[in-house]
């Protein structure tokens, strides 16, 4: 690779709070929702190209990663939609090859394939020195996904709306808030999000400023109030028609963790800790007592300002 690549990181996310309002006269849901990217992450690597964009996707290992099957060819590819998407508003003549080192689990409910995008325009938008900002890069990332706008922040966010609207919430960084630790678990299948939106019917409002105390929770370190504000409209939805989620989330709880939810729309779901010894114990406690496959990963909820691209990494 030449000295113009680019590598990046792109951290998954979990919901701490998914709240599924109204439908939209477009068909979408309305939401509100506190996002947050953690440390397990897929890794872009970036060249510039002469001509067109192309996106190969490399499984890390096959038996971690869900829904390898559902890995969409380069041109489906929302890095490559996202690419394309940036070259078009800006007038870029070039385009690319991107390498995409997949972790994240395909359909799993932790933003995988709207992280990848928002780590391609943000390396892509500094490679081909396109020159946007973070306003005119989330107008662009709203039209690739719904998720993209809150995972191209780099933050913990609220996003309203479809997921276009984000609110940055500022942690303290004079006195930063101690880590946060999760347990990540995934069944080894993937959940189509169309398809729990659509089964979902029933309203299921949040309790009275539950999402403001998940935001003082963030904001202080206060893990034992995180675990009391905790909240997703859909995991009814989806525990309903997965009953092996279910039998998941109380293996989490079992195993120690103090707060389980569903990330997102599944198929994840997530468990708090105390800190980072109690997470490694969580995750050995589940692979040692569940008797159903299921994968656990270990992560921290990362700072601000986690997407950084960066040059080629020496092999």
């Amino acid at each position: 690779m030449c000295a113009t690549d680019l590598t990046v990181e792109a951290p998954a996310k979990i919901n701490l709070f998914l709240e599924v309002l109204s439908m939209r006269s477009d068909g979408y849901h309305e939401i509100r929702s506190l996002i947050v990217p953690v440390s397990l992450c897929d890794t872009l690597y970036i060249e510039k190209a002469d001509d067109e964009v192309v996106t190969e996707t490399t499984v890390v290992d096959p038996a971690v990663v869900s829904g390898v099957s559902q890995i969409p060819r380069s041109e489906d590819n929302l890095v490559t939609r996202a690419a394309v998407l940036l070259r078009n508003v800006t007038g870029y003549g070039g385009g690319a090859r991107i390498r995409i080192e997949k972790r994240i689990p395909v359909q799993g409910g932790m933003g995988g394939g709207s992280a990848d995008a928002a780590a391609a325009l943000k390396a892509l938008n500094e490679l081909w020195q396109t020159g946007l900002d973070d306003v005119e890069l989330l107008k662009i990332g709203g039209q690739v996904g719904s998720d993209v706008p809150a995972l191209l922040a780099g933050r913990a966010v609220i996003v309203t709306g479809c997921g276009k609207t984000i609110e940055h919430i500022f942690l303290p960084r004079a006195e930063r808030p101690r880590d946060w630790w999760v347990v990540l678990a995934n069944p080894g299948f993937g959940v189509s999000t169309a398809d729990v939106y659509s089964r979902y019917r029933t309203i299921l409002t949040s309790p009275d400023g539950i999402l403001k105390n998940m935001v003082f929770a963030l904001a202080d370190g206060d893990i034992e109030l995180a675990t009391q504000s905790l909240f997703n409209s859909l995991e009814r939805t989806v525990l309903a028609k997965y009953p092996l989620l279910q039998m998941i989330a109380e293996e989490l709880r079992r195993a120690g963790a103090i707060g389980v939810m569903l990330c997102g729309s599944g198929a994840s779901m997530f468990g708090l800790a105390r800190d980072e010894l109690h997470a490694h114990d969580i995750a050995a406690r589940m692979g040692g007592t569940a008797d159903f496959d299921v994968r656990s990963w270990v992560a921290r909820i990362l700072p601000d300002g986690v997407m950084v691209a960066h040059g080629p990494l020496e092999a």
